[in-house]
């Protein structure tokens, strides 16, 4: 083979390695849209809470998604004794990280969980930090604000706060927005459970808007009706405006974690999630 000759097959090889990419970026592009605007679809892991966390984990892979948010107090599993607990030890952490890599799913997110002492917080940061969690999910006591906003800062660790329904402390986004206020940190944001804020009355499109510029991350949801006594149905069947939502954090440019939490049919829901993934994409996708 000359020099001539040995440069056309490498110029083709170049091309077909090059089309290859551009060939697999598209499928992912048309397979993940969410990606493209910086979204992240996972599962809280609260969705699956009949089982370990790493059963939540099979149960999120076999759904399609390869991102959890997990909660404190779930069984492990997976041949790791104890339970998701930020005061684990490193050794503990280690064998966890081990699994989900093996698994190829990232634990991205951590919640909804709180520290009662300031002792606890700086342990909730550092557990974060080593587990490789990017948000932090609150409902935190006003008096640690300040110390919440310190860390954040610190460890350059989002933090979002979080809204159960009505009575809850921050059922309001007023409530929520003034929190972040007080906690005076770039890295301090709103967590917005949308099905939440239905049981609340509140329009989780207009909601939303209250959130700009502040919102972390969300819990998506979509319910069966207007009440407190309603359960969760696949997404963009019910009365959340599901559609208005992805609009309405299309139009904010909003990037960051949605984790979908569906709190119904709770012993065989993983079908529910990913019928509602599904739905969530051809909507995007034809927005």
């Amino acid at each position: 083979m000359n020099m001539k000759q040995f440069f056309k097959m490498s110029i083709r090889s170049i091309a077909f390695v090059a089309l290859s990419v551009i060939s697999m970026q598209m499928v992912v592009a048309q397979q993940y849209p969410e990606k493209k605007l910086g979204w992240y679809l996972s599962v809280q892991t609260y969705t699956f809470k009949e089982y370990t966390f790493f059963e939540a984990v099979d149960k999120t892979r076999n759904a399609g998604l390869r991102s959890v948010e997990a909660y404190n107090g779930q069984e492990i599993g997976g041949g790791i004794e104890g339970k998701m607990d930020y005061k684990m030890d490193a050794t503990k952490r280690n064998a966890i990280k081990k699994a989900l890599k093996k698994k190829k799913v990232k634990l991205c997110a951590f919640g909804v969980v709180n520290g009662n002492t300031e002792e606890e917080w700086k342990q909730l940061f550092e557990f974060a930090k080593a587990m490789g969690i990017k948000v932090i999910n609150s409902e935190p006591k006003e008096e640690f604000l300040p110390l919440i906003g310190q860390l954040a800062t610190q460890y350059k660790i989002k933090v979002g706060i979080h809204n159960h329904p009505e009575p809850s402390h921050y059922w309001s986004p007023q409530v929520v927005l003034e929190a972040i206020a007080k906690a005076n940190s770039e890295y301090v944001g709103a967590c917005a459970d949308i099905g939440h804020w239905v049981r609340s009355g509140l329009d989780p499109v207009e909601s939303l808007k209250k959130y700009e510029g502040h919102l972390v991350s969300l819990h998506f949801k979509d319910l069966e009706e207007k009440s407190r006594k309603t359960h969760d149905v696949h997404w963009g069947t019910g009365v959340c405006n599901v559609e208005g939502v992805i609009a309405e954090l299309k139009r904010q440019g909003f990037k960051g974690n949605i984790s979908a939490e569906y709190e119904h049919n709770w012993e065989n829901n993983a079908g529910d999630v990913a019928q509602s993934v599904k739905n969530f994409r051809e909507i995007l996708t034809r927005l």
